[in-house]
């Protein structure tokens, strides 16, 4: 992309700065945040939205949008979990498109609960006049499919590229949720891997590279 700039670790204020210039008085802008699994996007968007105020910017996780367990047997994706397929793309897609449109009223979208490994309907809050919604996860800039329309929804994209700390905090992130640490290790390397290698094309749709975890 023409003009993307890379930002090498930094600072929590320094992002939050950034995202803040993106606020219009009276409009609703979309501030993505994608990457691979484990490289710190969660985190960082909760961190963006926790430095500016619920006054000014809310989080909208795409893992609310998760296919159910039963829904992923059935079209046989189950041990897939987590890969483009296996998320309802056309319904993320739908709810950023009324959320950008819904400036001035509350919105309720999905959570996702890990524990239960259960979407979570309308467990998340957009107030009306909130100016900013940051959107987060893995496939935000995938071009392809449903997945390739959102680019054209957020007014800024940011990539956050992998340290060499991501797929030991994934794999202790999958023990945290139950798994023992043989499969967890398995998984990680055969699923995760799987998805981070076909997300890793999309970095060139970002306007913002950002090189490391930052410093939050």
């Amino acid at each position: 992309m023409t003009g993307q700039e890379t930002l090498t670790e930094p600072t929590l204020t320094a992002l939050a700065h950034r995202a803040l210039g993106l606020v219009t008085s009276g409009q609703r802008r979309i501030l993505g945040i994608a990457g691979p699994p484990g490289s710190g996007k969660s985190t960082l968007a909760e961190a963006i939205c926790a430095a500016l105020g619920p006054a000014t910017a809310a989080l909208v996780p795409m893992d609310g949008f998760h296919l159910s367990n039963g829904e992923l047997v059935r079209i046989g994706l189950r041990d897939r979990k987590g890969a483009p397929e296996t998320f309802d793309a056309d319904g993320y897609v739908a709810m950023l498109r009324h959320v950008r449109a819904s400036f001035n009223e509350r919105v309720l979208v999905p959570s996702f609960d890990r524990d239960a490994e259960a979407v979570v309907p309308g467990a998340i809050e957009v107030p009306a006049g909130v100016p900013l919604v940051v959107a987060e996860g893995n496939y935000l800039l995938l071009d392809e499919g449903p997945w390739a329309v959102i680019r054209e929804i957020l007014d800024e994209a940011w990539y956050l590229r992998a340290d060499a700390g991501r797929v030991p905090r994934l794999i202790a992130r999958h023990v945290a949720f139950g798994k023992p640490p043989g499969p967890a290790r398995d998984w990680v390397l055969r699923s995760d891997e799987a998805n981070a290698a076909r997300i890793a094309p999309s970095e060139a749709r970002a306007d913002v590279v950002i090189e490391g975890m930052p410093r939050l």
